[in-house]
């Protein structure tokens, strides 16, 4: 009995002896795992929390650029001449971007992209570690529109839209030579856009963002920094005359069959520039368009030889300097004049002219002379301050400052030569503003792109009374002499025609020209200086032929533009095309 009931007992006491080890192992076993989550959660919270927080923002937080809008170029009348318009790009996350390497197909098909090009800026940005790139700039709004759609249908991730700015010039080519245009940064690149710059751009702003899975912006976080808008920039250009003076020039360069031509319009007074105009020209809306020389700005980047539009201030010096006055006569007989081994010559022989007859006739033997009377220093000081050969005031990029040189390297030939225009070279724009000071009374004003609110800044050139004096004899020059056809019903005109051969190799070619017409209106208190160069006109070539009437079509709408009053009691034919006289050479 006790040995069974001691079986029993020894039977009994093994398996709760066992169960009891089990429930210590299982119990150590969990208290364990929690112990271990605990520490990992310790360590993931706590230790090792900023770098999760980093990683995981790099996945949903990003910083986007935020656009900023850029200065509109305005007219004098407030009219826009340049306006920055919302329009969509595509960037994408490469890094993301990859792993749909299998849908790149349609999403070039979709971005209208080449398929290969994709993969190309897609592999390099992975292998720079890249976040962000761009796939297009400034896309079609179907493009963009063709876009979402597929991201829309979960298809592909990690590229998205962005909302930036382009520039938009309602005007189009009209403009283009004188606003310029920007890149697709919107930075300035040609123009008043360039030389504005730093005036009409805005300053980018960044913010943060949370994306979701399709890397879309769902919610703002913050503002990091605002973008800040650029300024307005009102012009002095007058949409109006700028429309005018374009329409003219162009039919002029069309019907002439000429290489090429400039306008500039400047207000005689404050030396605002009113209209300015070139052809060939271009539509800065169409980047294809943006190529090659059409871009340049040919009234201020290119020179030409003034020829017998000089010959004014060349009486101008003489009559300020005291050694002629309006009675004096030069006999130009017999339309031949020899100076060293050169001739200098005239269209014929006028006999003796008077100094109004000299620029009348545009006699270049009466300027010669009238010249080789003066002492050189006279006539270089002249030219000197009309600007000449000196770097141009003027905000706008590539201005040249021309050719004139030092009357220490003139020869008597030079000295001759320069007095009807040759030897010397400015630019059209130049060439106005010189104009400008027989125009403004002898104070010339300095030129500028901007509308003007306080008085302009002149400097004198000549006396009130030269200035007067020559613009009379100017005014002869269009009532009866070689600019005919640059006169306006019911306005006094007072101009000085030019033709002038073309320089190349050294050497003036025979058959190109440059037909050039300088003048002022009205001519007894002129409102308005402009200047025209045709180029390499075929056919007829005299300025008084090719540039005088479309000078009088671009006036004459400007003065009506301006509200000019009417002063002249006698009326000439605007549209007379043919000069009884042609200037000389």
């Amino acid at each position: 009995m006790r040995s069974w009931q001691s079986s029993t007992v020894g039977v009994e006491a093994g398996p709760n002896s066992g169960f009891g080890t089990r429930r210590v192992v299982v119990l150590g076993f969990f208290s364990l795992l929690a112990l271990v989550l605990v520490g990992r959660a310790f360590q993931l919270q706590v230790l090792d929390r900023s770098f999760y927080q980093k990683q995981g923002d790099v996945r949903q937080i990003r910083t986007l650029p935020l656009a900023a809008h850029r200065g509109m170029l305005l007219d004098r009348n407030g009219e826009p001449l340049a306006v920055s318009t919302p329009i969509d790009s595509i960037w994408a996350d490469p890094q993301e971007l990859i792993k749909y390497s299998d849908k790149m197909d349609l999403l070039s098909y979709a971005i209208e992209m080449d398929p290969n090009r994709l993969r190309d800026i897609v592999n390099k940005g992975v292998e720079n570690k890249r976040e962000f790139i761009y796939l297009r700039r400034h896309v079609h709004p179907r493009t963009a529109k063709a876009l979402q759609s597929i991201k829309d249908r979960g298809q592909i991730k990690g590229v998205n839209i962005q909302r930036e700015y382009g520039r938009y010039y309602p005007s189009g080519e009209i403009t283009a030579h004188v606003l310029g245009f920007n890149n697709i940064d919107d930075q300035g690149q040609e123009g008043l856009e360039m030389a504005f710059d730093h005036w009409l751009k805005g300053e980018y702003g960044k913010r943060r963002v949370v994306t979701d899975v399709l890397g879309d912006a769902i919610e703002d976080i913050e503002l990091v920094s605002e973008a800040n808008p650029g300024r307005d920039l009102v012009l002095s250009i007058d949409k109006r005359i700028q429309y005018l003076a374009y329409r003219e020039l162009k039919q002029a360069v069309q019907r002439n069959g000429a290489k090429s031509g400039s306008a500039v319009v400047l207000d005689a007074r404050t030396g605002e520039v009113l209209a300015m105009v070139n052809q060939p020209s271009y539509n800065p809306n169409r980047f294809a368009e943006r190529v090659g020389g059409i871009k340049r700005n040919r009234a201020v980047t290119d020179v030409l030889e003034p020829g017998s539009t000089i010959k004014p201030f060349t009486i101008a010096a003489a009559l300020e300097a005291g050694e002629f006055d309006l009675n004096d006569v030069i006999d130009t007989a017999p339309g031949r004049f020899n100076v060293g081994k050169y001739v200098v010559r005239d269209y014929k022989n006028y006999g003796e002219l008077s100094l109004t007859g000299i620029l009348k006739n545009s006699s270049n033997i009466g300027a010669s002379k009238i010249s080789l009377q003066l002492d050189k220093t006279i006539l270089w000081n002249t030219f000197d301050r009309l600007g000449f050969g000196r770097p141009p005031l003027i905000e706008f990029p590539g201005a040249v400052s021309g050719k004139l040189p030092h009357f220490s390297k003139w020869s008597v030939v030079r000295q001759a030569t320069v007095a009807y225009g040759y030897g010397v070279s400015t630019s059209v724009l130049q060439l106005a503003r010189a104009y400008a000071a027989l125009a403004s009374d002898g104070l010339m004003p300095e030129v500028t792109f901007q509308k003007l609110t306080n008085e302009p800044r002149s400097e004198r050139v000549f006396s009130e009374e030269t200035a007067r004096e020559v613009r009379a004899m100017l005014q002869e020059v269009v009532s009866g002499g070689t600019g005919k056809a640059a006169s306006i019903p019911g306005y006094t005109v007072a101009g000085k025609t030019g033709t002038t051969h073309i320089s190349e190799n050294g050497s003036y070619a025979d058959d190109r020209y440059i037909s050039q017409f300088a003048g002022m209106v009205p001519a007894g208190s002129p409102a308005m200086v402009a200047v025209i160069a045709i180029v390499e006109p075929k056919g007829r070539y005299y300025g008084g032929e090719v540039a005088a009437p479309v000078f009088s079509k671009i006036m004459a709408g400007a003065l009506r533009i301006r509200n000019v009053n009417p002063d002249g009691r006698q009326v000439y034919g605007a549209q007379v095309m043919n000069t009884t006289q042609s200037e000389s050479q």
